[in-house]
């Protein structure tokens, strides 16, 4: 597959790590991706993509292209044959400046990108990158229409710091003294993090908790539990272990074997370092 990504122009930058342009045949039809402290807007400009996320027993299909915020829980995305998407990986609170409703409202539960922008205007959008010469122009045009739906939001500078802060400590910083440098109530960030992110900060933090565990793995190498626990500033390798399975539904070796597939089965792909084959 092609994978082409670059961060985006103030003021962007400050909502967004990158945009992005992935097409080609996927290695696996579904993937499970656990969850990371991100978020995604996704245009699609091929055949329809299937995503079931959160409890979901089945699979919804998405035309056009969808958004997720943080997720709390795994969620299996299926490609199609023949891939050819565009997009954005926000940063936690980033899709707050372009959503019609609160973060909270979509907590693991994909919205449909005609939900947030319209459909003519989506379909206009999908037209105008699916006649675009290449990755570069496409990734231009869908910053430009970034750039012009961009919104004021009340609360961003609180959430930004406070996720900045969270991120800086890996998921260990303590939320009380966060709300005190702060100079608001616990109550108070909850509900601007509720609102803009989708989460709490103690959900956001422990996301990122488990994410500084499990990304950094390296599935060629020999691993130790008990120090990686400890490093990532669990009690102790059975609280590791849990969040393994809370997060992906899967133990850490079970983990590490997927990983260890992909790797084997495809070495050097674009989309090696974070998703498994779906089960």
């Amino acid at each position: 597959m092609e994978y082409v990504s670059r961060a985006p122009r103030p003021p962007l930058d400050g909502l967004i790590d990158d945009l992005y342009y992935l097409a080609g045949a996927p290695p696996y039809g579904r993937l499970t991706l656990p969850p990371a402290p991100s978020a995604l807007l996704v245009l699609n400009l091929g055949d329809r993509l299937r995503i079931r996320a959160g409890t979901d027993t089945r699979a919804a299909e998405y035309v056009d292209g969808c958004v997720v915020t943080v997720p709390t829980r795994a969620w299996e995305f299926g490609y199609p044959p023949r891939t050819c998407t565009v997009g954005v990986h926000f940063k936690p609170w980033g899709p707050a400046a372009f959503l019609p409703v609160p973060a909270s409202e979509l907590r693991d539960r994909p919205l449909a990108v005609e939900q947030v922008w319209g459909r003519a205007a989506v379909a206009e959008l999908r037209d105008r990158l699916a006649t675009a010469p290449g990755p570069n122009e496409m990734l231009t045009l869908l910053e430009q229409e970034l750039m012009r739906r961009l919104c004021e939001t009340a609360g961003l500078g609180l959430v930004r710091h406070a996720s900045n802060v969270i991120a800086a400590t890996g998921g260990t910083a303590a939320i009380r003294d966060l709300t005190a440098t702060a100079g608001v109530s616990s109550t108070h960030l909850a509900q601007r993090f509720k609102e803009l992110v989708g989460l709490t900060p103690k959900r956001l933090a422990r996301t990122h908790r488990f994410f500084s565990a499990a990304f950094p793995i390296d599935p060629a190498g020999s691993i130790d539990w008990s120090d990686l626990a400890g490093d990532a500033g669990y009690f102790d390798q059975a609280h590791l272990s849990h969040e393994f399975r809370a997060f992906t539904g899967r133990t850490p070796t079970q983990y590490v074997e997927g990983r260890r597939q992909f790797l084997r089965e495809h070495p050097g792909h674009a989309l090696d370092g974070w998703p498994v084959p779906a089960d």
